[in-house]
């Protein structure tokens, strides 16, 4: 069958503001709106059940904002990137900003098999004890194993796993006003995700006690340029 796209580009956007309690189903849906609304024409696949032809790189737990979301679209005619862009802005939903567009190979593997890591800013809402929260951290990262639980599929079946691999570094930084945050860089491999969550409960904070932002997904450049 004859593909019915002739250019794809890769989008760079964050997910801001009210955005943040938009799941990943409902974000792939607002795309598509924004998509339509701003005459960008994307391809569609074939059959009794049309779907546009758009792939996001990672799905980005509820509740978190983000600098660095990725999705890569495949347009039945071509643009110049920056025609993209700038038709996209002026349509996006609130909360949602295009950073950047770049015409990417359309024979590229796809995005969730080229993520390495991702890094992340954790701040906390609730006071906390700097001097024990380092020593926890450099326990962390002296660790060569750290096993944890998590449950998977729909019978919630119980699995165990070495969190400390998944941990690629961890830091304390101090904002010009005073506040310390947490830097993460997690591993974001399929079958190999790091989850902030995670860390949180490893240094024993709530998750709901803190807000965490995404600042970089990193993807392979070495597979991605073969």
């Amino acid at each position: 069958m004859q593909a019915n796209y002739v250019q794809r580009l890769r989008l760079t956007f964050r997910k801001v503001g009210p955005t943040r309690f938009i799941g990943h189903l409902d974000l792939a849906r607002t795309l598509e709106r924004s998509l339509n609304r701003a005459g960008i024409p994307i391809a569609y696949s074939q059959g009794f059940n049309r779907r546009p032809r758009m792939a996001l790189a990672v799905a980005l737990p509820l509740g978190y904002t983000s600098d660095s979301e990725l999705a890569d679209i495949w347009l039945a005619e071509a643009m110049q990137p920056a025609q993209a862009q700038a038709q996209l802005m002026s349509r996006i939903a609130p909360g949602l900003e295009i950073v950047a567009v770049q015409e990417i190979p359309i024979k590229e593997p796809s995005l969730e098999t080229l993520t390495v890591s991702a890094a992340y800013v954790i701040s906390f809402l609730d006071s906390q004890d700097v001097e024990d929260l380092q020593s926890k951290i450099d326990t962390i990262l002296d660790s060569e194993t750290i096993i944890c639980e998590r449950k998977q599929g729909r019978k919630g079946k119980i699995k165990q796993y070495n969190l400390r691999p998944l941990i690629l570094d961890l830091a304390l930084d101090k904002t010009d006003a005073g506040q310390t945050h947490l830097l993460a860089e997690l591993a974001l491999m399929p079958a190999k995700t790091g989850r902030p969550d995670e860390v949180l409960r490893l240094l024993n904070i709530d998750p709901l006690s803190a807000h965490v932002h995404r600042t970089k997904i990193t993807l392979n450049d070495t597979v991605s340029s073969a």
